[in-house]
Parts: C-alpha cells; sequence; structure tokens
C-alpha cells in the first residue's frame, strides 16, 4: 500500500528500523520486495550486561547474524550504538567499536544515553539504584568514536552519526535540514509549514477515529516565522561538515542569520566552540563536546 499510494522517486531512499534479535529472512524477504532499500538494526551495544541494562532482547551474537541477512538484500545498512550506559567502562566502548567495525558498517549512529522520563532506567537513577557514567568518561567515550570511526573511514556528518560518502541518510539529512516530512501512522511524528504534529500512540484511539474517518493527529504546535528559523539554525549547526550555511539559511527562513546570531556566534567563535570561514559557521571539535550549550543559545 505505501508503495502503491506513495512511489519511491528515482534515488530515493526507505529505511525500516529492526531489532537483531526478531529479523529474520523471511521478513527480510518482505521489505526487499517491498521496495526497502535501507535497514538500521538496533546493535545498541555487543556486551551482555549492557544490553540487560538497556533491557535490549538480543544477544551479541544475534547482531552478526542480522548483518548477513540485511547485508545480501539491502544496498545500504546501518548500525545503532549507545555509549555512557550504567556500568560500562571506556574498554567495554572500545570493544563495542571494535566489534562493529568488524561488521563492515557504511553507517553508524552513536548515542550517549539519555535517561528519558518515565523509562526503567530513568526510575532506576531516580531511585539511586544506578549512577550515570561520570562526565569525563563519557567525554573519553565520544573522543574515542570519533578518531576510532574516522581512522576506519567512516565520516562525522552530525554530532552522532558517521557514514562513509555518499551512505549519509537521506531522511537524517532531511530533519538536520528542517525540511517537511509527512508522518503517516501510529505515533508517527509531521512537520509541514512550521506546523508539528504527532499522532496518538493509543492504537485502539487510533483505529476509532480511522475508522470514524476523524484525525489520529493530536494537538498542533504552529511555529511563529523567528521561531522556525531558529530552529532551522540549531539543527543546521548538528551537521559537522556543512554546519549553517549563510545564503542556505536566507533562502529557507527569510532571516539574515547575522542580524539574529551574530552575537552569539561571535562569543562561541571567540570561545573556540564555533569556527567561521565567512559562509558557514560549524562547531569545532571542542565544541561537538559542548553541542547542548551551543544549540541552546542558538534556539
Amino acid at each position: 500500500m505505501i508503495r502503491r499510494w506513495l512511489p519511491l522517486a528515482d534515488g530515493g531512499e526507505w529505511t525500516v528500523e529492526a531489532n537483531p534479535g526478531t529479523i529474520d529472512a523471511d521478513k527480510a524477504d518482505v521489505l526487499a520486495a517491498a521496495g526497502v532499500n535501507r535497514v538500521s538494526l538496533g546493535a545498541q551495544s555487543f556486551q551482555p550486561r549492557l544490553l540487560t541494562a538497556l533491557e535490549r532482547n538480543h544477544a551479541p551474537e544475534e547482531v552478526g547474524r542480522a548483518v548477513e541477512i540485511v547485508r545480501r538484500r539491502f544496498p545500504r545498512w546501518s548500525l545503532d550504538l549507545i555509549f555512557g550506559v550504567p556500568g560500562s567502562t571506556l574498554d567495554d566502548w572500545r570493544a563495542d567499536l571494535e566489534a562493529t567495525l568488524a561488521l563492515e558498517p557504511s553507517h553508524l549512529s552513536c548515542y550517549g544515553l539519555v535517561y528519558e522520563k518515565g523509562t526503567a532506567l530513568w526510575k532506576q537513577l531516580q531511585k539511586g539504584d544506578v549512577a550515570p557514567v561520570v562526565e569525563d568518561v563519557e567525554r573519553e567515550m565520544y573522543e574515542l568514536v570519533m578518531d576510532r570511526l574516522e581512522a576506519a573511514g567512516l565520516q562525522l556528518y552530525e554530532i552522532s552519526n558517521y557514514a562513509r560518502p555518499g551512505h549519509e541518510s537521506r531522511h537524517n539529512l532531511v530533519y538536520w535540514a528542517n525540511d517537511a516530512y509527512w508522518g503517516v501512522g501510529l505515533g508517527a511524528a509531521e512537520y509541514v509549514d512550521g506546523v508539528r504534529t504527532v499522532n496518538t500512540r493509543d492504537m485502539t484511539a487510533y483505529l476509532k477515529r480511522i475508522e470514524a474517518d476523524e484525525s489520529a493527529t493530536g494537538p498542533r504546535e504552529r511555529l511563529e516565522p523567528e521561531e522556525r528559523a531558529r530552529e532551522t539554525a540549531m539543527l543546521m549547526l548538528r551537521r559537522t561538515q556543512v554546519g549553517m550555511d549563510r545564503d542556505d539559511f536566507r533562502l529557507r527562513t527569510g532571516f539574515d542569520l547575522d542580524a539574529m546570531l551574530g552575537p552569539v556566534i561571535a562569543r562561541f567563535v571567540a570561545e573556540g566552540l564555533l569556527e567561521d570561514d565567512g559562509r558557514r559557521i560549524r562547531l569545532t571539535r571542542e565544541g561537538r563536546f559542548l553541542a547542548d550549550r551551543v544549540l541552546c543559545e542558538v534556539v
């Protein structure tokens, strides 16, 4: 149905996220036959105790099995990893990176753990049952992944994403340019013409609304032009190679970047967190470690 109503343009990308423990050859064949051309596998870690902490239901050896299934059927594929898991060490993270590189991925997403409110880890953190990885070690983990993946030929193109040339995620590139995207299905997010909506995550409510020919979306959030422009600047700045291009920013938003953010940019350039070549503004290597601070001031 998706292929019939939303035909993929030439050179387009259709990504499906999969669990290494549940994907099999039959499921992969169905996806490939439907036109899916990219699969992202949520490996997260190769350490059993860390997978348990993350409440993942696959074993480390299942990642390699899943990669072999995916590699034979899809021209593009990716792995997701998480660092900073409670109880993890720099050596654990180094071992995860080496195990990952042995599988020869063309794209990697490496995220620092975020304690999302309401999750099991967040509840354990509130009770004092787990302790976050200390800040200095987490910094070393991020530094290690940047250096090791660059040495392996995977370029950092966004704060948390690495790819061999030509294998960058198309969806990610759209998102970080603050371009429009449509949301279809349960819990899907949408952003079109400065209006943000999210479909309900309640399956029963979703089906009832659809059957009643009603919208399944939740409240609509309409961004004012300047809010939209500032959000665009923040997202663009996450792109480590392209950054914020002055001409592109004006074309997309109608605002002059320096008139809007000139003092902020100048201050962070002076602090060594941003670099400005006259056309583009990008995070420096040091700025990547303090990206949250920089991005918060941009918006």
